[in-house]
């Protein structure tokens, strides 16, 4: 199927989330994907892996929702309810009750195909497997799972709040009627679906990280100022922010470990420069860590 994005209304039964969702993982970008089941109307579970992470996690969707209610986007008299409907627990089985579970831990092939295993191994059969990764193969991730489970990519992007754009990612054999649950559940979420075959990088990981890396080939060679290279984008093509601040917000690591895997599978096009490893060596992560290209 060739890439295509989704406007047209859908039928109920269509556009229609699964009552119970669940999301493996609470830091920014799970605790953002909770946030948007919620408000399309869900009962959403999130697991974290120990206590202080469940905290966390419970703090991260709360602010979420909170602020929503505070721009209008979320009717204030509606926020208790919406918090209701959010549970917070340990682990792959406190996700046993959703029909859809979408996995957001991080971009590592291994860790992501042990927790689609775990999860597999809890969901009824006929509960959807969801990943959120950027740029691994939805195909490889599947490949240790039943014949039966269904899997596909949904690639949020961060902040999920304010995004509205969702990568619908399908491995080959992918049935038409799951594409099209997915694109109405991206819908029901208020945002929009993008379809793309499982390839590196998908469309969206695969043209913004090649931007990124010549940005900072750019910086690494003494072209412009960081600030200058991103205003010559925001400026000149429109772009809501540069592509060196846009790294600094996904985070210098996740970025490194997206540009490896594409180097790896697509060529030494996605080589790293030299500039984004020895920061990342250095623990200049970006704004998480309050350094990157920029301070924050």
């Amino acid at each position: 199927m060739s890439a295509s994005t989704d406007t047209a209304p859908r039928s109920p039964a269509q556009s229609s989330l699964p009552e119970d969702a669940g999301v493996l993982g609470g830091g920014r970008m799970g605790s953002g994907i909770a946030h948007a089941l919620l408000l399309a109307g869900c009962r959403v579970r999130v697991a974290e892996s120990g206590a202080e992470r469940v905290a966390a996690a419970r703090a991260n969707v709360e602010k979420a929702v909170r602020a929503s209610a505070e721009r209008g986007t979320l009717d204030p008299a509606a926020l208790d309810g919406v918090l209701a409907r959010l549970e917070v627990g340990e682990g792959p089985q406190f996700l046993a009750p959703a029909g859809l579970v979408v996995e957001a831990v991080p971009e590592d092939p291994a860790l992501k195909a042990r927790v689609l295993s775990a999860l597999d191994a809890v969901l009824a059969p006929d509960a959807v497997l969801a990943s959120n990764t950027s740029s691994i193969s939805i195909a490889e991730l599947g490949a240790a799972l039943p014949e039966h489970r269904s899997l596909i990519g949904l690639h949020f992007f961060n902040p999920v709040p304010a995004s509205t754009l969702v990568e619908v990612v399908l491995r080959p054999g992918t049935p038409d009627e799951l594409v099209d649950r997915a694109r109405g559940w991206v819908q029901q979420m208020g945002k929009t679906a993008v379809v793309v075959r499982d390839s590196p990088g998908f469309a969206s990981s695969r043209l913004g990280v090649a931007l990124g890396l010549e940005a900072v080939r750019m910086l690494e060679e003494g072209v412009a100022s960081a600030e200058d290279i991103d205003a010559a984008m925001a400026l000149g093509y429109k772009h809501p922010v540069g592509p060196l601040r846009l790294t600094d917000l996904v985070g210098l690591d996740v970025r490194l470990g997206i540009a490896e895997h594409l180097e790896r599978t697509l060529g030494p096009r996605f080589a790293p420069p030299q500039l984004l490893r020895d920061k990342v060596a250095r623990g200049e992560l970006g704004r998480k860590s309050g350094q990157g290209f920029y301070t924050w």
